[in-house]
């Protein structure tokens, strides 16, 4: 019998050294309550290297990059919202549309 392999990046996803991230951030249907998440994370820790913005950023970057294919539309378009959001929060200016 085979078993399921963990892969490296769901285990930084999960078990982050820098954020301690609640259970299925990536995975809510709304932008905002994925950024706040984020935030809340990034401010809590106190593990993290860099500001609590570029660690958040970094984490939504992250799983948005691992997810590659495998991530619909729709959930990258709401997941790229949400770095918006996150800019937001943080009083960052957006980027601009390419």
């Amino acid at each position: 019998m085979a078993r399921k392999r963990k892969r490296w990046s769901q285990q930084v996803t999960e078990t982050s050294s820098a954020l301690s991230l609640e259970q299925g951030v990536f995975s809510k249907d709304d932008p905002r309550s994925i950024a706040r998440s984020l935030k809340r994370s990034a401010d809590r820790s106190r593990r993290r290297k860099s500001d609590p913005f570029r660690s958040a950023m970094c984490m939504l970057t992250f799983y948005i990059n691992r997810a590659g294919k495998q991530l619909s539309r729709v959930r990258r378009k709401r997941l790229e919202a949400a770095k918006d959001e996150l800019r937001d929060l943080y009083g960052r200016p957006r980027q601009k549309a390419a």
